[in-house]
């Protein structure tokens, strides 16, 4: 009598349906590596602006801290909606610093950049007079300016007299005005971001100037 052996092994079906469930497998899988990769490259994107930010910051309020009043200019310390004009102490003399929000190129609702142009430090009143002019024809592209924010819709700055914060642009002269004003003891700065900035609604900060 003779046995018959049969070898041992998976049907057709069994071979599909084991490939159907690792293909799910690595579905399920990738998804979830995905989503690690999304929330990683997530964080550090909104890190980076968040110290992009404060950098920003530091250097408006270091701005701040330098301010020095002085008579070669018609005010130093000026904002006309646009732009906020300033002397301040360099290491070399005093210089004059603009920061201005420049409107987008396309427009729309992605908002404009932050731009802070910084004049070459002066010993002379006449030099400083002149970088001071030359600011208000202050374009955006000049050497020395730097792209410092983007996606802001608008921006304001208040100064505090006495005991009131008022609004700069409302008591701001001109070039030529011959009405001095007094520094004021401290300065608001409020950003409204745009959409697709990244950050949401207003952001306020106070600095306090010095005597």
């Amino acid at each position: 009598m003779t046995r018959r052996h049969h070898s041992a092994g998976f049907t057709l079906v069994e071979v599909l349906v084991a490939m159907l469930i690792m293909s799910i497998l690595a579905v399920m899988a990738w998804q979830g590596i995905d989503g690690i990769v999304r929330t990683r490259d997530a964080s550090e994107a909104r890190l980076e602006q968040t110290l992009r930010l404060n950098t920003v910051l530091a250097q408006w309020e270091q701005d701040l801290a330098s301010v020095q009043d002085t008579a070669a200019v018609p005010n130093s310390l000026a904002f006309d909606g646009a732009s906020l004009r300033l002397t301040r102490r360099a290491e070399r003399g005093l210089q004059v610093v603009v920061w201005s929000l420049r409107p987008a190129a396309e427009g729309g609702a992605a908002g404009g950049s932050w731009l802070r142009w910084a004049g070459p430090a002066v010993t002379g009143s006449n030099e400083l007079l002149e970088s001071w002019l030359l600011s208000y024809q202050f374009q955006g592209n000049e050497p020395g300016q730097l792209r410092t924010l983007s996606g802001l819709s608008q921006w304001q700055v208040y100064c505090f007299h006495g005991n009131a914060w008022t609004n700069c642009q409302s008591s701001a002269p001109g070039a030529s005005a011959p009405t001095r004003q007094a520094l004021p003891s401290g300065v608001r700065l409020v950003l409204t971001f745009g959409q697709g900035s990244g950050l949401n609604g207003d952001l306020t900060r106070d600095v306090a100037l010095g005597p």
